[in-house]
């Protein structure tokens, strides 16, 4: 089962919080690393602090783009601070456990992580279906990447060894990062077509309906129903 995980971290500038957040994933059992456009690749400093997990750091997959990393997850989840201008599906790091394990049966789950000085950018965060959130001390509420990597994952294992059996199987259906990614062009381009989307000024429409569609959850029959109206609007336009 947590073979369906993986960690993704973005930009991270240090090689050393690397190293530290394999050691933390092998404590737990997740193995699979996925690093995005790494200021630097891991090195010996890395290595030194991944201690017993150099195997993780051998085998981690080093990508150019997030879209790369995650384009054959059906579900990906950014851990994000809470004060963000706008709102989106937000779940507690327990919440989190249990949905991802929900999932794993059916699909690969990425759990991302931003840089260390500023996090997720907004449109990184809204490649994610679903925003994870550790309620620390709002007094001082600092903690380094690899505590954040290793208090999510032992939540992961937590519940994992708690409900084995529960996440055996899955009835629905999710689509991947990737097949997501494919609609909502599809749809924007559709929108802009119909002009209901002013192409020089397109507003926020598209990240409200981003918004929108993770919130709802769609599986990948309803994708492919929505994809399908789409391309009939299309069609309909062609012959008028």
């Amino acid at each position: 089962m947590l073979d369906k995980f993986r960690i993704v971290l973005v930009n991270t500038s240090h090689t050393g919080n690397i190293g530290s957040v394999a050691r933390a994933m092998k404590t737990m059992g997740i193995s699979n690393l996925y690093l995005v456009d790494p200021v630097t690749p891991p090195d010996g400093k890395a290595q030194a602090l991944a201690a017993g997990a150099t195997d993780i750091l051998a085998s981690a997959k080093i990508v150019d783009t997030l879209e790369e990393a995650i384009k054959d997850c059906g579900l990906v989840v950014g851990a994000s601070a809470r004060s963000r201008t706008w709102s989106w599906p937000m779940l507690d790091p327990r919440q989190c456990a249990k949905k991802m394990l929900s999932e794993a049966p059916k699909h690969e789950v990425a759990l991302v992580f931003g840089r260390e000085n500023n996090g997720l950018s907004n449109e990184e965060l809204q490649l994610c279906q679903f925003h994870v959130c550790l309620p620390a001390n709002p007094e001082y509420s600092s903690l380094n990447l690899a505590m954040a990597v290793q208090t999510l994952c032992y939540e992961i294992r937590m519940t994992w060894l708690e409900n084995q059996e529960q996440y055996e199987t899955i009835e629905e259906d999710y689509p991947l990062a990737d097949d997501l990614d494919g609609f909502y062009q599809h749809l924007e381009e559709t929108l802009i077509k119909t002009g209901f989307i002013i192409k020089a000024h397109p507003g926020q429409v598209m990240m409200k309906l981003k918004r929108m569609f993770n919130r709802a959850r769609v599986e990948r029959q309803e994708l492919n129903i929505l994809r399908g109206i789409l391309s009939s609007i299309q069609s309909n336009r062609k012959r008028t």
